[in-house]
C-alpha cells in the first residue's frame, strides 16, 4: 500500500534530499510544495498520511503553517525538518502540534529509524534501498541557498545559546557581486545609521575569503543593555562584544559550511573595521579589498527587539572552483 507525503519546503535541494531519504519500502506517492500556503492548498484537496514541514520559507514559513493546521483541524502527522535547531524553535514546534523535529541535512538512518518507530505494524522492510524519486535539476544557486540556509541555522544557535535569546532565522542571499554592488548592499544594510564593523578572514583547502559583521549603534547598544555587558568609558566592554558576535557568527557559519563540504575552516582573529562610523567611511576602508566574489548575505534578529546583525560572507573568485567541486555530491542525480 502506498504511503501519501507531502514535502513543503522552498529549497529544491532539501526537496530533493528530503524525498530521497525515503525508504523505498514506503512506496511513497510524493506531493512538493514550496511554502506554507501551497502546502495548505495541497492539504484541503487531498488526505496525506505524513507531511515534511521546513521553517524558514517566504509567503507562509513553518510555525504559520503549523498553526493553520491546527486551527482548520486538518488531520495530518507532521515532522520538522529545519536548519533552525535552536532549542527554542524545537520547543515551539512540538506545541505546535509536530511530531518530530529533524535537523537538515536529514540523517538517513535516523529517518529509517523513525518512521519504522512511527509504523511498528506495518510489515515494511526498511533495510530497502533508497527509493528515487523524480525530481527537476538543480541549479548552481538552489545548493548554495540551501548550503547557506544550514549555515546560518548553526550560526543562530550558537548565538541563542550564548546570549539566551530566540534568534529570527532569516532567508538567506546568495549572489556573485562586483565590488560595486557589494558596496551597494553595504549601503544598503547601514540603513544611513552609523554602524561599526568587523572584518575576519578565514581559509580552508584552497578556499579563501573574509566575513564581515555590522551592527548599527542603536543594535550594538540594545544588545549591551540586553546582556548587561558593562559600560566602561574607554569602550572595551563594547568591543568584546562586537568580537564575541563576530567570533559566534562567523565560528559556526564556517563550520555548518564546512561539514558539508568536508572543509575544515581557520579563521583569523576578528579586526575591528570601525566604530561608530557612517558606512561610507567603512567602505572606504575596504577599497582594493575586494573584486569580484560570491557573497552569501544573512540579516539576524533578535525576537522582541530592534536589534539587527549583518553578516557577509565573501569568498575570493579563484576559491569558486573548488567550492563547487567541494559541493558537487549535492548536485548529483545518481
Amino acid at each position: 500500500m502506498a504511503t501519501s507525503i507531502l514535502i513543503c519546503d522552498d529549497s529544491a535541494l532539501a526537496r530533493k534530499q528530503m524525498a530521497r531519504a525515503l525508504p523505498a519500502s514506503l512506496n511513497a506517492e510524493v506531493t512538493f510544495a514550496v511554502n506554507g500556503l501551497e502546502a495548505l492548498q495541497h492539504l484541503k484537496k487531498e488526505k496525506f498520511d505524513l507531511m515534511f514541514l521546513d521553517l524558514t520559507m517566504p509567503e507562509m514559513d513553518g510555525y504559520q503553517t503549523l498553526e493553520a493546521i491546527k486551527q482548520q483541524g486538518i488531520d495530518i502527522k507532521v515532522i520538522v525538518v529545519s536548519g533552525d535547531i535552536q532549542p527554542q524553535a524545537q520547543a515551539r514546534v512540538k506545541a505546535l502540534g509536530a511530531i518530530e523535529f529533524l535537523k537538515k541535512p536529514v540523517d538517513k538512518a535516523f529517518l529509517k529509524t523513525f518512521l519504522k518507530e512511527l509504523a511498528p505494524s506495518e510489515p515494511v522492510a526498511f533495510d530497502a534501498v533508497i527509493q528515487r524519486v523524480s525530481t527537476p535539476a538543480l541549479r548552481r544557486r538552489d545548493v548554495y541557498l540551501e548550503v547557506a540556509n544550514v549555515a546560518i541555522g548553526r550560526a543562530a544557535d550558537s548565538l541563542a545559546r550564548h546570549f539566551d535569546v530566540f534568534v529570527n532565522l532569516p532567508l538567506p542571499n546568495v549572489n556573485v557581486f562586483e565590488v560595486s554592488e557589494l558596496h551597494m548592499t553595504m549601503r544598503h544594510l547601514a540603513s544611513n545609521s552609523t554602524m561599526s564593523g568587523i572584518c575576519q578572514g578565514f581559509s580552508g583547502e584552497g578556499i579563501a575569503g573574509e566575513a564581515l559583521v555590522l551592527l548599527s549603534d542603536s543594535s550594538v547598544k540594545d544588545l549591551m543593555a540586553m546582556m548587561q555587558y558593562p559600560i566602561e568609558a574607554d569602550g572595551d566592554s563594547e568591543l568584546e562584544l562586537l568580537m564575541d558576535v563576530s567570533n559566534i557568527l562567523v565560528g559556526s557559519f564556517l563550520k555548518g559550511l564546512g561539514q558539508q563540504a568536508e572543509v575544515k575552516f581557520f579563521q583569523s582573529h576578528p579586526v575591528l573595521l570601525g566604530q561608530h562610523m557612517p558606512i561610507e567611511r567603512m567602505i572606504a576602508q575596504t577599497e582594493g579589498n575586494w573584486r569580484r566574489t560570491m557573497t552569501f548575505e544573512v540579516s539576524y534578529g533578535i525576537e522582541n527587539t530592534s536589534i539587527k546583525c549583518d553578516l557577509l560572507l565573501m569568498f575570493v573568485d579563484e576559491s569558486l572552483p573548488l567550492l563547487d567541486n567541494k559541493l558537487s555530491y549535492l548536485m548529483d542525480e545518481d
